[in-house]
């Protein structure tokens, strides 16, 4: 069953505020494979006149997809999450994330499609730190595939 396209546009509530540890930016760092060092040495960061180390770009993912849980638990919408697949991510950024921020992220539904049987979910995540600056706007596209008829 298709989902619900009174949905598009339906902002949910900020999450509460998730401070960037340090240690959370060197593991994402490693995991990844970056080897900057303005992602694990402070005084490397300071030298590109930041005031800690920062974040990989995708390290925000793991922050606005756990926001986006909002969205995909909504009882109202339906979506039937054992059919989702990961169709798409973007971030636009006004500042790196750094260690120490305090990131909230508010999670809105800009469009509902559906395209030969599947749904396509498009959510935008806002990010604010805790002075309420805007700091990276996220977009998620997730997939879910059709049932398969029996």
């Amino acid at each position: 069953m298709a989902l619900d396209q009174s949905f598009v546009g339906r902002t949910y509530p900020p999450t509460e505020p998730y401070e960037v540890g340090r240690e959370k930016i060197r593991e994402f760092a490693e995991a990844v494979g970056e080897t900057n060092p303005v992602f694990t040495d402070p005084e490397a960061a300071k030298a590109f006149g930041h005031p800690d180390v920062i974040a990989p770009p995708t390290f925000v993912f793991s922050i606005t997809f756990r926001a986006a849980g909002q969205v995909i638990e909504d009882p109202q919408l339906g979506l039937d999450y054992s059919r989702v697949v990961h169709g798409d991510q973007k971030f636009a950024y006004r500042r790196p994330v750094r260690a120490g921020d305090r990131l909230t992220v508010t999670s809105t539904i800009e469009a509902i499609k559906s395209l030969a049987g599947n749904d396509i979910l498009d959510i935008r995540g806002e990010v604010h730190d805790e002075a309420g600056e805007h700091v990276v706007t996220a977009w998620t596209k997730l997939v879910a595939r059709a049932a398969e008829e029996v």
